[in-house]
C-alpha cells in the first residue's frame, strides 16, 4: 500500500484510542509492526500525530478552557485549575526528558512488552472499576493539588508503550477518590501540555527526518485523521464510562494483548 494509506490507518487508530484506556501508542506500534513499517520515521509519526487527537479536546472544551484562561488574573478557581494541571504535568517533564531516548529506542520496538502491558493494564482496570474507593472529588477543575500530583505520577507509567496514558491517570484518580467521569475529564486536560511537550521534543530531535521526502505530508494526513476521529470518540467514551464504567475497556485491552501475543508467537 502507498504510505498515505498507512498514515490514514495509524491516524484512525490514534483517534480511536488516545482517550480510551487501551494505549494509543501501544496500539499504533503494534499496527506498525504488523504492517511491516520498520523505518524509524514511523516511531516519530506515532508520537507526533497524538497532537491531532489532543486538538479535539481543545475544540470540544474550548468554552471551559477559554474562560479559565481569560479569568486567570481575577478568579482563584481558574488559577487553581491551571495549577492542578501544571502540578500533574511536572513528573512527565522530568522523567520524559531523562528517559526519552531509552523509551523511544528500546521499548518502542518491543511488541511483546506492549502486549503484556495491555493485558496487565486490562486486569488493573477491571479491579479498579469494582474496588475503587467511594468518590469524594466530582469536579475535574477542583482537585486538591496533592491529588493532581499523584495523578501526574501515574501518568509517568504511560511512558511504557502499552500502558495507556488515559488509563493510568484515570486509575490514579479513582484510587484517590476522584469520580470516574471527573477523572476522565481531568485526563483530557492533562493531555494538552503532555502531548504538546512530546510533540515539540520529537519535532526538535527528528527535524531532519521530518523534512525528508513526503514525511511532512504524511504527518499532516495522520494529524487531521486523528483529530476528526477523536472528536467523535471523546463523546462516546464519556457516555460509556458514565453508563458502564471501565470494565468494557479492561476486557478490550486483555483481548487485544492476548491476540497480539498469539500473533507474535506464530509469526
Amino acid at each position: 500500500m502507498p504510505d498515505w494509506v498507512y498514515a490514514v490507518i495509524l491516524g484512525v487508530i490514534e483517534g480511536l484510542t488516545e482517550f480510551i484506556p487501551v494505549s494509543s501508542t501501544g496500539m499504533m506500534l503494534l499496527a506498525k509492526h504488523g504492517m511491516g513499517l520498520t523505518d524509524p520515521f514511523w516511531n516519530t509519526f506515532a508520537v507526533m500525530i497524538q497532537l491531532g487527537a489532543i486538538l479535539a479536546v481543545v475544540v470540544l472544551y474550548f468554552g471551559k478552557l477559554w474562560r479559565a484562561v481569560i479569568t486567570l488574573p481575577s478568579d482563584p478557581a481558574s488559577r487553581h485549575f491551571a495549577l492542578t494541571v501544571i502540578v500533574a504535568f511536572i513528573p512527565s517533564i522530568v522523567l520524559g526528558l531523562l528517559l526519552h531516548d531509552f523509551i523511544k529506542g528500546v521499548l518502542f520496538d518491543s511488541p511483546t512488552v506492549q502486549c503484556i502491558s495491555l493485558i496487565i493494564g486490562g486486569v488493573v482496570l477491571l479491579l479498579i472499576d469494582r474496588r475503587a474507593p467511594a468518590p469524594v472529588h466530582r469536579e475535574p477543575d477542583q482537585l486538591p493539588l496533592k491529588t493532581a500530583f499523584i495523578i501526574g505520577l501515574f501518568q509517568v507509567l504511560a511512558m511504557i508503550p502499552g500502558v495507556s496514558r488515559s488509563g493510568a491517570t484515570i486509575v490514579g484518580g479513582m484510587l484517590n477518590k476522584v469520580e470516574k467521569r471527573a477523572a476522565a475529564e481531568f485526563t483530557f486536560f492533562l493531555a494538552i501540555p503532555t502531548m504538546l511537550g512530546a510533540f515539540v521534543l520529537d519535532a526538535v530531535e527528528s527535524r531532519d527526518q521530518l523534512m525528508a521526502g513526503e514525511n511532512l505530508s504524511l504527518l499532516a494526513i495522520g494529524f487531521v485523521t486523528a483529530f476528526v476521529v477523536a472528536v467523535v470518540v471523546i463523546k462516546l467514551m464519556l457516555a460509556i464510562v458514565t453508563r458502564r464504567g471501565f470494565a468494557p475497556f479492561g476486557w478490550l485491552r486483555i483481548a487485544i494483548g492476548a491476540v497480539g501475543l498469539a500473533a507474535l508467537q506464530f509469526a
